[in-house]
């Protein structure tokens, strides 16, 4: 179906495995995209809804962090190519779209993926470790009832952005400084 003939918004999990990724997203919000074409990418459209998870790796510490939802965003623009590339991490993202981002846990918390995989239907494969291999890609389509399970999780521990982003960004800050 195109996206012109498409009546419902549809749901995705937006993965996001680098920490200065998540400061951008939540800081700008905008998403941006690598070069590489990808169908899911393609089909984003204005009015979808994106549940943002972070990856174990994203915040350079994957024997201590776990994946988790740490909030939802709407797209507000058609992805499209950028005028100027992003650099973000050393990697450079061609296409993007604007975001209103609508929720956020406090830094460093939010909804542990693990514990949910087996009530998950985007996660066939249940096997320890299996499912991660499905988030190895910037979106995942989201069903009905694995969008009302995350979103009903996340409300519970969500807050306003604007009170949370800041610690975010200032945070984030100070980790890569020290890396640096």
């Amino acid at each position: 179906m195109s996206q012109d003939m498409q009546t419902d918004p549809a749901t995705y999990l937006l993965i996001l495995s680098e920490r200065q990724a998540v400061a951008w997203v939540l800081e700008k919000e905008r998403m941006a995209f690598p070069a590489r074409r990808r169908a899911e990418v393609d089909r984003l459209a204005v009015g979808d809804r994106l549940v943002l998870l972070t990856t174990r790796g994203c915040w350079h510490n994957p024997t201590r962090d776990r994946t988790r939802i740490i909030g939802t965003a709407e797209v507000t623009s058609p992805v499209r190519m950028l005028d100027d590339p992003v650099t973000i991490a050393g990697r450079a993202f061609t296409q993007g779209c604007d975001l209103r981002v609508e929720q956020v846990t406090p830094y460093r918390t939010g909804v542990e993926m693990a514990p949910l995989v087996p009530e998950l239907e985007i996660f066939p494969d249940t096997r320890p470790g299996a499912w991660a291999m499905r988030i190895r890609r910037p979106l995942v389509r989201l069903g009905s009832a694995d969008t009302d399970l995350l979103t009903r999780r996340l409300e519970a521990v969500a807050g306003d952005p604007a009170e949370l982003v800041p610690e975010y960004v200032e945070e984030i800050r100070k980790a890569t400084a020290r890396r640096a």
